[in-house]
């Protein structure tokens, strides 16, 4: 049987993108099966995922459906995902293992809808602006200390750290939150990766069937 990795749907699985993103840079072959989400529990991803989460990759005998995991195999697959440089990497996991586990407010009161361009100014409570601002120090730490020769966090190289963040750009980006002029370039640069724009491009062409109301109705 070929790879397979199981995705949510575009416009709103965020922990899906991140997987896609990371077997995109490692140039993994496998097929991309997009199961719709259900907005909670979702009969049709426990079917395929031992989790009943996505993104869940199937590889020649490896079962992984934990997004930092699937960065892990990918960069064994592919080295470039993580940065050459021993402290730089260290770096790298570290923020991408805080993301991994954080942020939960901002996740709940922006979640992600890459479909909508009116949610600006909404879901600002206390708890997600606090989420925002240690965001946009991570950010602005790294870049100034390891990012100086690009647009990405570690420069030229849009690697497993900026997959991570990428569904945090696109959701700043929707929802307009009061941002540093370097975290809106950093958004900006994100969204202009051709990987995400491709994502972005998934996401307008899923059927409008596959859209749930409860995160098409914020505005």
């Amino acid at each position: 049987m070929g790879a397979k990795l199981y995705l949510g749907t575009a416009r709103y699985s965020s922990w899906s993108l991140r997987g896609w993103l990371m077997v995109r840079l490692a140039g993994l072959p496998v097929e991309e099966i997009f199961v719709p989400l259900a907005g909670g529990n979702s009969p049709s991803v426990k079917a395929v995922s031992p989790s009943g989460l996505v993104p869940f990759l199937d590889h020649k005998g490896a079962k992984i459906w934990e997004s930092l995991a699937i960065a892990e195999y990918c960069a064994e697959h592919n080295p470039v995902l993580w940065p050459q440089d021993r402290i730089a990497r260290a770096h790298a996991r570290a923020i991408a293992s805080e993301m991994h586990a954080g942020f939960r407010a901002l996740r709940i009161a922006m979640p992600m809808n890459l479909g909508r361009d009116d949610y600006a100014g909404l879901g600002q409570t206390p708890d997600s602006l606090a989420d925002i601002a240690r965001i946009e120090m991570i950010w602005a730490e790294t870049r100034a200390v390891f990012g100086q020769g690009g647009p990405y966090l570690f420069g030229e190289v849009f690697n497993a750290a900026d997959a991570m963040f990428a569904p945090i750009a696109a959701r700043l980006l929707t929802y307009a939150p009061p941002l540093s002029a370097g975290a809106k370039t950093y958004c900006e640069a994100v969204r202009a990766h051709p990987l995400v724009a491709n994502w972005y491009g998934l996401a307008a062409n899923e059927p409008a069937s596959w859209q749930l109301e409860k995160y098409e109705s914020l505005a």
